[in-house]
């Protein structure tokens, strides 16, 4: 069962119709936030026009572009699997199928080094035969068959799809099966014949945050219009949504509602009855076992004379939770520097990943006799480990080991022990590439750790390139991980990478995002400065030769770091970004950040989070640096008018700057592999041009 904030994050992603700004005088560039406006559009053109040359002139550019697109479209990548019943999924683009061949294969082919491959979809046929820009969005299909399956279009990588019924056994759309049109709609399968479906009904069922306020049971053979519903959010809620977990021990119904990304009400359809579930809100159920409920905590939860710590892992007999039990097993307690990471079922083993020192362990949970014994998978290394696919219906899964220096491996566990299957090529030359652990000292004393990256013949003289990477929210940890891009365009030309771990993220659990949220959101950018101050401290870099990354958050992130010092950085890659955090709450989904935030209709909240919005803290006496943003037309999660605002706004006030924006590709700002390696050759080329 997909966890409450695995779904929430997974669809929270709707357009709003842009309101009238409020506060501080008339905003001279709304008119930016017109997403296909001909006025908009027209600007962008001009800026691409102005941007695209200078950065495609870089020597480093052809060669960028070229060696990119080789690794995105080669075919010795891994091809990772989803487990569905007696197959294993696969979904595939190289440079012959540039959308996308959805496909499956057995356990047993796919231990050979050479799988044999049965396509289910051709996404590049169905786009071409229907004359549409289909990106692949996934597909949910109901156990323990998998015939049946909702397919997640999207037109051009936009967030919202369209949904149509599809069968694995006859490989084609079911003719007057289930269809949903584009929308940011959440469904699920109760039945072969049923279905719970979230999305737009019409006037009233959106919640402020544009998702689903209604949750519906609509049947086979009848209209969207007659669907039952069956579960109701409020209006200021982020969205609801029902789904059920089909399990080889029961079929469980739940409905959820959700306050925000880490807040919900959780209830059991039980005989046709809501029952809701005595839990705290911010715990989160991670996956049904056996007859247990497992649950995982945000806060610290004193239940039955008891109290269990923030981001324990309990468990517990559902039939007794539900009987007034609250003796819970504890399958993992977090320690200072300890956390949990992912949780995962098999037939008979629970799964779990840590984080120790922001280095990935992974352990298998066995319950025998009423006691739970744990053992440790061996890992190659300290780098990042992932489960990739399991299912309940079996005792075999895969997880994926990496590091900054060593390439991807997939590895199966049917047995005892692990056994690796096949490893990622090393797609840049590693020699002689060193990496150590450091930690910067925050503004209030705490310590903040980041991985430094240092290439070949490197000498701590101030003199040396560095990118310095940061993200710093909604409890996402930044691990160490072998990435191609980044070895390609940076490590490999003589780079230094730093990739800081500050308080915002989830390397250390829910504590270290809770504390940079809303009011105290100034720490996430001052932990990511003081790493700055510290690479310069220890001459690895210094201002003149420093540049920082970061997208989404982490565009706000540097938006915020190059507002605040703008004499600390040369260079900035501002990708995607929040950056007008008057309006954030009213573009797309923003209404559904601002727990993470705060509210800026709220003049308390507004108070600080106008302390820190990059668009209200620019200063025409600054000198800034010139910044590369890029974004996408049809990125309908984070607004492409912060991002163009901002550029106007700095434009104005003679700040140079660099803009790119892609009129495909989502919140992703590509819907191919060609788009990608033009992107990113654009942001090294920058960085080189800038820092060299």
């Amino acid at each position: 069962m997909q966890s409450s904030v695995g779904l929430l994050v997974a669809v929270l992603t709707v357009a709003l119709v842009p309101a009238v700004v409020r506060a501080e005088g008339e905003d001279p560039w709304l008119w930016l936030e017109d997403v296909e406006g001909d006025k908009a559009l027209a600007w962008v053109a001009e800026q691409n026009a102005a941007t695209m040359p200078v950065l495609e002139a870089v020597p480093e550019f052809s060669e960028l572009r070229s060696r990119l697109l080789e690794i995105y479209d080669s075919r010795e990548r891994i091809p990772y699997v989803e487990i569905r019943g007696e197959s294993l999924y696969n979904f595939w683009k190289d440079a012959d199928n540039p959308r996308g061949l959805w496909r499956r294969t057995t356990l047993a082919e796919y231990r050979s080094a050479d799988p044999a491959w049965e396509i289910v979809l051709d996404l590049d046929a169905l786009a071409k035969a229907e004359d549409e820009n289909w990106v692949w969005k996934g597909a949910e299909c109901l156990a323990p068959e998998y015939r049946k399956c909702m397919l997640s279009l999207s037109r051009g990588g936009a967030d919202a799809t369209v949904e149509r019924e599809f069968d694995t056994r006859e490989k084609a759309f079911v003719e007057g099966g289930f269809s949903l049109p584009e929308n940011k709609s959440v469904v699920g399968w109760k039945d072969e014949n049923t279905l719970w479906v979230g999305t737009d009904f019409g006037p009233g069922t959106l919640t402020t945050s544009g998702y689903a306020r209604l949750a519906k049971e609509w049947k086979r053979g009848t209209p969207l219009a007659e669907a039952r519903t069956v579960f109701e959010g409020r209006p200021e809620d982020a969205l609801v949504a029902v789904s059920t977990a089909h399990t080889p021990w029961g079929r469980y119904d739940m409905a959820v509602r959700y306050r925000d990304f880490f807040h919900t009400e959780k209830f059991l359809l039980l005989g046709g009855r809501l029952v809701r579930l005595d839990l705290p809100e911010d715990a989160a159920v991670q996956a049904w076992f056996q007859d247990r409920l497992l649950i995982a905590l945000r806060s610290d939860w004193t239940v039955a004379g008891k109290t269990y710590p923030q981001d324990a892992l309990l468990a517990i007999g559902l039939d007794a939770f539900l009987r007034g039990s609250r003796a819970f097993d504890v399958l993992f307690e977090p320690a200072e520097r300890v956390s949990l990471g992912q949780v995962a079922v098999t037939r008979n083993e629970v799964l779990l990943s840590t984080l120790d020192n922001v280095r990935g362990k992974l352990y298998r949970l066995r319950l025998e006799d009423g006691a739970w014994s744990r053992r440790e998978v061996p890992l190659p290394g300290l780098g990042d480990v992932s489960i990739v696919a399991t299912s309940d219906e079996s005792d075999a899964w895969f997880f994926d080991y990496n590091d900054f220096l060593e390439p991807s491996s997939v590895y199966l566990v049917a047995g005892d022990e692990p056994e690796r299957l096949r490893t990622l090529p090393h797609f840049y030359d590693t020699k002689g590439i060193r990496v150590a652990q450091h930690e910067a000292t925050a503004q209030d004393g705490t310590k903040i750790p980041y991985f430094l990256v240092m290439p070949r013949g490197f000498d701590a003289n101030g003199e040396a390139p560095t990118l310095l990477y940061g993200y710093g929210g909604f409890e996402i940890p930044e691990k160490p991980s072998y990435d191609p891009t980044v070895g390609v365009g940076w490590l490999e030309r003589g780079g230094v990478y730093a990739l800081a771990n500050i308080r915002g993220g989830g390397e250390f659990g829910p504590k270290w995002h809770q504390a940079a949220l809303r009011d105290k959101r100034h720490k996430s950018y001052e932990d990511f400065i003081a790493v700055a101050e510290d690479l310069i401290a220890r001459k690895i870099t210094s201002p003149e030769r420093l540049g920082i990354m970061g997208g989404s958050q982490g565009g706000l992130l540097v938006g915020q770091a190059f507002t605040k010092r703008p004499d600390l950085f040369r260079a900035v890659v501002c990708a995607v970004p929040l950056l007008d955090m008057q309006r954030f709450n009213k573009l797309l989904a923003g209404a559904s950040w601002m727990s993470e935030y705060g509210n800026p209709d709220e003049p308390a909240d507004w108070a600080y989070i106008r302390t820190w919005s990059p668009y209200h803290n620019l200063d025409p006496k600054a000198a800034y640096p010139q910044v590369f943003f890029f974004t996408s037309t049809r990125d309908d999660r984070v607004h492409p008018g912060h991002a163009r605002k901002m550029v106007a706004k700095m434009t104005a006030m003679d700040k140079p700057v660099y803009y790119y924006e892609n009129t495909e590709g989502g919140h992703g700002a590509a819907a191919n592999n060609a788009q990608k390696a033009y992107m990113w050759a654009l942001a090294y080329s920058y960085l080189w041009k800038t820092l060299r």
